[in-house]
């Protein structure tokens, strides 16, 4: 049996889609710019706020000053903002009930500031017992970069052959891989099956009693 599931957020505890889309566009319209369909921001995301926001503005319009007045106004609105219309995805509250009811540990690693990430796990997920909740913090690499797993792994101590990664997208199995753990490719959240063969996950799952059979 593993000992950790480490958890990736958007896309794969949370469908969160549909707040960043409307953050990010509260945003562009606050400075002027053009917005973009909802539609439209599921290959957006992944890799941070940052780079969401790059990508969303028009090109050549991406300079860090523009970038950090856009986050700006991002962070504001997507603060009161993100829980508006975000959700756990069908089967994964009873999921993380039966892993904590196994004593595995549970943890969240994710691109996403770290004090949204808390704000959204303690506000969906009240009654799991979370290990270590991760969200990106300023100076620390995003995914693919694996420090964000190895911090994990420094607050909660487990051999790597004992830990399971979970996420949604290519960002996912890469840092699964480079932290040298066992990875899982959801298919309900923003990224392809293709993407999750592409980056060679070692697991893809249609749904979360998969990740259970997997951690037993």
């Amino acid at each position: 049996m593993k000992q950790l599931v480490i958890f990736d957020l958007d896309g794969t505890l949370l469908n969160t889609i549909e707040d960043l889309g409307i953050a990010t566009n509260h945003a562009l319209s606050m400075l002027g710019y053009p917005t973009h369909p909802l539609a439209a921001y599921p290959s957006m995301v992944g890799n941070g706020v940052r780079k969401l926001l790059q990508r969303a503005l028009p090109s050549g319009m991406d300079t860090d000053e523009q970038v950090e007045r856009l986050r700006t106004a991002f962070t504001q609105y997507y603060d009161e903002h993100c829980t508006d219309h975000s959700a756990p995805y069908p089967g994964i509250p009873e999921l993380l009930s039966e892993l904590q009811a196994k004593s595995i540990k549970l943890a969240v690693a994710s691109n996403k500031y770290h004090e949204a990430v808390v704000k959204l796990i303690r506000h969906y997920f009240p009654d799991i017992e979370w290990s270590v909740i991760m969200g990106h913090k300023e100076g620390v690499p995003v995914k693919p970069d694996p420090s964000i797993v190895f911090e994990i792994l420094t607050c909660s101590p487990t051999p790597k052959s004992d830990v399971l990664y979970v996420g949604d997208s290519g960002v996912d199995m890469e840092t699964a891989r480079r932290a040298c753990v066992e990875s899982v490719g959801v298919t309900w959240g923003f990224r392809s099956i293709s993407e999750l063969r592409a980056y060679y996950a070692d697991h893809i799952v249609q749904n979360p009693d998969e990740i259970l059979a997997l951690a037993k």
